[in-house]
């Protein structure tokens, strides 16, 4: 019998990324062949998200791509969109399964033989998700020389934008032991770099029965910097309040983790966090900021924030963008409000219009990008160690330094997945930082 061959599409977060390469492995140890999504595969898996725009309408050309590819195909659809509109989804034409929370990593056994409905809707195995307690781990693997590895799940957070404790359920995770044991087995292989990813990855740690806490991020932080063989560690979104004095102190001061963070923000008013039920104020946030750029003075730090969020004035906005503009950060990932069926938001007074979202948008995109060049002008004439990719497009590779700077050389195929001491020279038109090795300017690119 002729092997069947698998391919998968991701939508959204980094997350979403390690549990798809998690579940391709599954299929490839059922002797599944994995191939790209634009191979005629039989069977398709699409992993969906809930958090980025028109989810529906992204799921739908996804579904219509694959078919193209292959008419025949067995269409699977899991992720944060399928356990919130299992129902709906299942409505797409060319959809033959919809997978919930907790029954995703279980895809290979419920649907063993791929065979379709016989007409109308797909399946629907979703429960409800107080059902979705387990944790699963997950990491992304075979695709870059960093690996993004889920420690953590859930969130038990009430957020009035957000949806996704609705979508993953509470938060859960491993045991540090369990993790360690992960990442001892990944340094046999040829990762060299690790993020470490959650929904609320701060909230790490194992819990009693009572839900005490066992662990926290903390222990994981300290017993990863003692594993050896990977040289990298970074930790992806971590929510101001439970990134703690300790640890910022202790990656400062730290052999592995890297000196980079990512910290949502959301809003920069007072009056607005308190509408969106967040765990802290600016004042907070302003203090986690000071305290990392004294430690470690070249961090990056990335932000997030939604902007038009309901209630949000003009004042409100200026006010947001005023203390981004004078926070020491690098980047901002800003996002435009979008409205959330089952949340609270959408029922407040104040509603933005479209447009008006979208310039405030433009506005702290621009404010981003003069805070990135500003931090990586900062930077120029450094000498600092490069990890590059494998990813070359038009003869051109990128690496990462260990806070986070994009470098750029020319294509050599003797430095891929490998660590390079270089000196920052400047940065190009694209927002690249260009650099030359030690003694040689060899690796300028036009």
């Amino acid at each position: 019998m002729e092997t069947r061959k698998v391919a998968f599409y991701t939508l959204g977060c980094k997350l979403n990324f390690s549990e798809t390469s998690a579940i391709g492995r599954q299929f490839e140890e059922r002797g599944f062949r994995k191939v790209s999504f634009e191979d005629a595969a039989d069977i398709y898996v699409i992993n969906t998200c809930s958090v980025t725009d028109h989810a529906d309408r992204k799921c739908r050309k996804v579904v219509k791509e694959a078919l193209k590819h292959n008419p025949d195909a067995f269409v699977t659809i899991v992720g944060c969109y399928a356990q919130l509109k299992p129902r709906e989804i299942a409505e797409i034409p060319g959809v033959h399964a919809v997978l919930g929370a907790a029954e995703k990593f279980q895809l290979v056994d419920i649907l063993a033989g791929f065979e379709k409905p016989a007409a109308g809707p797909g399946t629907v195995y979703a429960s409800p998700i107080a059902e979705a307690t387990e944790f699963h781990a997950a990491h992304s693997f075979g695709d870059r020389t960093r690996t993004f590895l889920k420690v953590q799940d859930g969130c038990d957070y009430s957020c009035s934008f957000c949806t996704i404790p609705l979508a993953r359920g509470k938060s859960r995770s491993g045991s540090v032991q369990s993790v360690v044991e992960r990442v001892q087995a990944l340094a046999q292989t040829d990762v060299k770099e690790i993020v470490l990813t959650g929904v609320n990855l701060g909230d790490f740690g194992l819990q009693g029965p009572d839900r005490e806490r066992l662990e926290n991020f903390h222990d994981l932080v300290q017993a990863l910097d003692e594993v050896d063989g990977i040289n990298r560690f970074r930790i992806s979104s971590c929510e101001p309040n439970l990134l703690t004095d300790d640890i910022i102190r202790f990656v400062a001061g730290s052999k592995r983790f890297m000196p980079h963070f990512h910290i949502p923000l959301q809003s920069g008013s007072d009056k607005i966090l308190g509408l969106m039920r967040r765990r802290y104020r600016r004042s907070l946030y302003a203090d986690r900021i000071a305290l990392i750029k004294e430690v470690m003075p070249h961090a990056c730090i990335g932000v997030d924030v939604i902007v038009g969020f309901p209630g949000e004035t003009e004042q409100d906005f200026l006010e947001t963008y005023q203390f981004l503009n004078e926070l020491d950060v690098s980047y901002l990932h800003v996002f435009p409000y979008s409205e959330r069926a089952n949340t609270l938001a959408p029922s407040l007074p104040g509603a933005v219009p479209g447009s008006e979202r979208h310039r405030r948008t433009a506005m702290l995109r621009s404010l981003s990008e003069k805070k990135k060049r500003f931090f990586y002008e900062q930077h120029q004439g450094a000498e600092t160690e490069v990890l590059f990719e494998d990813d070359v497009t038009n003869g051109v590779m990128e690496g990462f330094t260990p806070n986070y700077i994009r470098v750029a050389v020319k294509y050599d195929p003797l430095l891929v997945g490998e660590m390079k001491r270089l000196r920052l020279t400047s940065v190009n038109p694209q927002g690249q930082m260009e650099a030359e090795e030690l003694g040689i300017e060899a690796f300028h690119h036009a």
